[in-house]
């Protein structure tokens, strides 16, 4: 019998896996809303409907992405040792990912923005207010989301090169840089 007429044995682990990666690229590079399930499909090698098989619909492949995303973060806030240079050496490969960009531009679908914000909030602005609220300061809430969106315009001007200089340095010169600005140990 010909090989082209056997039967495609499928492997849901693989499809699914495949679909996260997939998804997560576009949702990088275009952002969620601009990302259709028909390209996650194509990305990946495989039908489009089984994103609403494996995963319900778009928003919740966006929220296993954000998931998934989570197991590379370093531990610790954002002003912490090795935190800026992690997440300043991923976003200068790829951009801001998705968790990043919803606070930036917020997304059309509310699930997918809500699901972001709940994991940009979790990953960088709850860490740092625990910090601020430990050593004292006055209103730790406030000095969190604005350290968060400060960090959030360097990565933003650093990959869109509004500032040609901002776009050549290198992390190290950016982590000293920011960790003096910031107001980091």
């Amino acid at each position: 019998m010909a090989e082209a007429s056997l039967p495609r044995r499928r492997d849901a682990a693989a499809s699914r896996e495949r679909l996260l990666k997939a998804a997560g690229e576009l949702f990088a590079d275009r952002g969620f809303d601009q990302a259709t399930a028909r390209d996650i499909g194509k990305r990946a090698g495989v039908d489009p409907t089984l994103i609403a098989r494996y995963f319900g619909g778009k928003a919740q492949l966006f929220i296993a992405v954000l998931r998934a995303e989570e197991t590379g973060e370093v531990a610790g806030d954002l002003l912490g040792r090795g935190k800026l240079e992690s997440v300043l050496d991923r976003t200068g490969r790829r951009g801001p990912g998705p968790v990043f960009q919803a606070g930036i531009r917020p997304y059309d679908d509310p699930a997918a923005q809500a699901a972001a914000l709940d994991e940009l909030d979790d990953r960088v602005v709850a860490p740092l207010r625990e910090r601020f609220s430990r050593d004292g300061d006055v209103d730790p809430e406030l000095r969190a989301e604005l350290i968060t969106a400060a960090f959030l315009g360097v990565l933003l001007g650093r990959r869109a090169g509004t500032f040609e200089h901002l776009g050549q340095a290198t992390t190290p010169q950016l982590v000293a840089l920011l960790r003096d600005l910031l107001g980091a140990d």
